[in-house]
């Protein structure tokens, strides 16, 4: 199929949905989108994890030249009603800033279940395997290490710190460690607040992940091996 995008109608119709309130708006409806110049075809897949998400969306669009893409409210949320089924196998979506991208504060942008895997793969997407460790949870559940990792966009960016949570975080199966998640000691949370003390001093973009892992407190010790 051609991806579309909404058009204010089916935007405000799609919300509707969304709030419990109204039936979808078709696809494939000229009255509710339009599809997107240049045209790109995309495919009814499952998705085992986050991480495919971003490598398919990421290899659909790499080539096009759709004027800001990543910014695209009336793309994003067109993708989301697309993939409904899989990111809300509930059939409850939960906040809207998970099926409608708000583009303009990262806070939000972060938390869209297609475009947050999309912009975090394609930021790092010459090493695409250190964004595993963020998006390893299956499609509609972001999980709580991408939570305290990506919803911080200076971390979220830092190619660095990536290496510091994969070599913390994911076992030799590319799994998540047991205690990763969640607030005990040397968890992801903890990382994320040792991270913004180590900023205040150092400059964290041009330090060495090693170094880094040398500096971490003693509660770290037990996922480094």
């Amino acid at each position: 199929m051609k991806i579309r995008c909404f058009n204010k109608t089916g935007l405000a119709q799609f919300n509707e949905f969304l709030a419990s309130s109204g039936n979808p708006p078709l696809l494939d409806s000229d009255i509710t989108s339009r599809v997107v110049a240049p045209q790109v075809e995309i495919k009814k897949r499952l998705f085992s994890s986050r991480f495919e998400i971003g490598e398919y969306l990421n290899k659909i669009f790499e080539s096009t030249q759709i004027p800001n893409i990543a910014y695209d409210k009336y793309l994003w949320s067109w993708l989301a009603l697309f993939y409904f089924e899989q990111l809300c196998p509930n059939g409850k979506p939960g906040e809207f800033a998970r099926m409608c991208l708000n583009p303009d504060k990262w806070n939000k942008y972060y938390r869209h279940l297609l475009a947050g895997p999309y912009r975090i793969y394609r930021m790092h997407r010459k090493s695409p395997e250190l964004t595993r460790v963020l998006l390893l949870n299956p499609p509609h559940q972001p999980g709580d290490i991408y939570e305290q990792l990506a919803s911080r966009q200076q971390m979220a960016t830092n190619r660095t710190l990536l290496k510091v949570a994969t070599a913390l975080y994911l076992d030799a199966q590319n799994k998540h460690k047991r205690g990763a998640a969640g607030k005990g000691a040397g968890s992801a949370r903890r990382l994320a607040d040792v991270w913004n003390q180590f900023d205040l001093t150092w400059d964290l973009y041009y330090m060495d992940s090693s170094e880094i892992l040398d500096m971490l407190p003693a509660e770290f010790e037990k996922f480094k091996t």
